[in-house]
């Protein structure tokens, strides 16, 4: 039990806190589930799965408890939900997912470096799914001016994930 939570307790602290994106309540889920997990040790089959499983668990929990505390923002709701579904509909190993969520919060810290304008871009194509002529209209931007606005930022933002090992292949 010890090895595993001197080996897991730090992933498990990010995994945590990049559902909840609050330090203390991502500790409090991670001190609870190795008490849960200490307290069931010889029932659990794969320690490790069932650790990620209950921390993800524990933080969904939290999130639907304080929904309107956690997501200040439609942005924010839109990245948790996106989180949410990703974990929901995948059978990945906790290293691949924890990797894929690490990926999606350095994203969101980057949009979030962009200006209003540029951010807001982002939200009308990439969050509310408009087509060009729909956000010119809303922007009182050209068509042709949303389109390489888009086209400059998702390749400034790529150019940014690149060194934190993310390429277009993810």
């Amino acid at each position: 039990m010890r090895g595993l939570f001197e080996g897991e307790e730090a992933r498990l602290l990010r995994y945590a806190f990049m559902l909840v994106r609050r330090r203390e309540v991502a500790e409090e889920i991670v001190q609870e589930v190795f008490l849960q997990l200490h307290a069931r040790w010889a029932e659990v089959d794969s320690p490790r799965a069932w650790l990620y499983r209950s921390v993800r668990n524990r933080a969904w929990k939290h999130l639907r408890k304080s929904r309107r505390e956690t997501l200040d923002s439609d942005q924010s709701a839109g990245v948790v939900s996106l989180m949410m579904e990703t974990m929901n509909n995948t059978d990945e190993a906790p290293d691949a997912l924890l990797a894929k969520l690490e990926m999606v919060a350095s994203l969101r810290g980057l949009v979030e470096e962009l200006s209003e304008k540029d951010q807001q871009l982002i939200r009308l194509k990439y969050f509310d799914d408009l087509k060009y002529r729909e956000i010119s209209e809303r922007t009182g931007m050209t068509i042709s001016n949303v389109g390489y606005r888009l086209h400059h930022i998702m390749h400034q933002l790529a150019g940014k994930l690149r060194p934190l090992g993310v390429d277009e292949a993810q």
